[in-house]
């Protein structure tokens, strides 16, 4: 897929996305002046970007330290179970903890990873018990991070 995407993608396009990436905020004439085209050919091509799913969306990155949700948690999973029933129970109510920012399914020897964002310990705490409650789990690890040392929202296009 990855081959299609890059014979779909022009160098000009590709500009656009790595600008709208840093700033998703800029006016269409800079955004035109960076990709090195006219306003309006610059709103087409953006609008097809947005039209075909290139772009999914538009959002504000937050501060979490200012927003004091500065505790940052790596949750692992294992399950004995793997019956659709048990996946559904289990993805939405752990999707549907706002803590949870990031879950995967994985191969290997855990079942699910979770990025949670929380306050402090006692949030965390809390969250815990909210989250075992979701569903029949057989073993849940904590991973707290020490200290964040890159995070993008950037893909590498």
């Amino acid at each position: 897929m990855a081959d299609s995407v890059k014979n779909l993608l022009d160098p000009i396009d590709r500009r656009i996305l790595r600008e709208l990436q840093a700033d998703a905020t800029l006016p269409l004439a800079e955004l035109a002046e960076r990709a090195g085209l006219s306003q309006t050919p610059c709103w087409k091509r953006v609008k097809r970007l947005t039209e075909e799913g290139y772009v999914r969306g538009r959002v504000a990155l937050l501060d979490r330290d200012r927003l004091d949700l500065g505790l940052v948690v790596f949750v692992s999973i294992r399950t004995s179970r793997h019956d659709q029933a048990w996946l559904d129970a289990f993805a939405k109510g752990a999707a549907g903890l706002p803590e949870v920012i990031e879950f995967y399914r994985l191969s290997g020897d855990t079942d699910y990873l979770l990025k949670v964002v929380v306050k402090d310990i006692a949030a965390y705490d809390a969250f815990y018990k909210r989250l075992i409650a979701t569903a029949p789990l057989a073993d849940v690890s904590s991973a707290f991070a020490m200290e964040e040392i890159k995070a993008t929202t950037a893909l590498p296009i």
